[in-house]
């Protein structure tokens, strides 16, 4: 049985890259390629909805502890730091800094920069 030729003319191809479509077609007697450029799409218009208010972060929160021991004794730096205020008459503060000397036995504070005292360690 004989088997049919193939025809020589081989079908359209068609490519496409990127926005550009490249057609290429051949035949026996000329070679032609066409090239055309796509149009954008319109872009649609939405009515934006409000962005949903952010929730706040629970801030994160670090356990800290200082223990100072001196001479067999010791004391919690949070216990400094209220009997800081109470030696005071302080209630609230922005910012409380305690400097220790247990070698004198005595505790040094300074509450908001405008507020100086001292007081027995142990």
């Amino acid at each position: 049985m004989a088997r049919a030729k193939k025809n020589a003319a081989k079908p359209a191809d068609t490519e496409v890259k990127a926005d550009v479509v490249i057609e290429e077609t051949v035949t026996p007697e000329t070679v032609e390629i066409k090239t055309e450029t796509k149009k954008p799409a319109a872009k649609k218009t939405s009515a934006k909805k409000p962005a949903a208010p952010k929730k706040a972060a629970a801030p994160k929160t670090e356990e800290r502890k200082v223990v100072i021991q001196f001479d067999g004794n010791e004391v919690a730096g949070t216990e400094l730091i209220d009997k800081a205020k109470a030696d005071a008459g302080i209630k609230t503060a922005k910012s409380v800094v305690v400097y220790v000397r247990p070698e004198i036995n005595k505790v040094y504070y300074v509450i908001d920069d405008n507020t100086f005292g001292n007081f027995d360690l142990f």
